[in-house]
């Protein structure tokens, strides 16, 4: 069964440049191996996370990533299953917090500050399909 996962987790600590590029680099590596596709956004250190991939696997990633000690308030914010990925281009893609990606964090956003925690699951699922269309990805 494919299925589609999405969380929000805080960062235990901060993170510098390096770190999200060794972020990125490893969920890319073994995001591939796994089978498993998705999105990363981190803002204001606040990572959010959209997995897609098979039911087994993507919930033995959720439990791996409720281990790391870079994350903390990890919560599964939507899980559906779905007919098809939606990322196929990439086995993850990071959506930083640019200015050129501002506009598009505030229109989702109930507050001033991007905060997913406070999303609805319609919201959730919007900003992501906008994401696909929209932003400057780093990979």
């Amino acid at each position: 069964m494919l299925i589609q996962l999405t969380y929000a987790s805080r960062c235990a600590h901060a993170l510098g440049p390096a770190d999200v590029k060794d972020i990125l680099a490893a969920s890319q590596r073994n995001n591939a191996r796994l089978g498993v596709t998705g999105a990363l956004c981190l803002n204001h250190g606040i990572f959010l996370q959209q997995l897609e991939g098979d039911r087994m696997v993507v919930n033995a990633l959720y439990h791996q990533i409720l281990r790391d000690p870079r994350h903390r308030d990890t919560v599964i914010l939507d899980l559906s299953e779905i007919t098809h990925r939606q990322f196929t281009g990439w086995s993850m893609g990071l959506l930083p917090s640019l200015d050129t990606n501002r506009q598009l964090f505030l229109k989702y956003s109930v507050g001033s500050e991007f905060d997913p925690y406070s999303m609805s699951t319609v919201s959730l699922r919007s900003f992501f399909s906008e994401v696909l269309q929209n932003v400057r990805w780093l990979e």
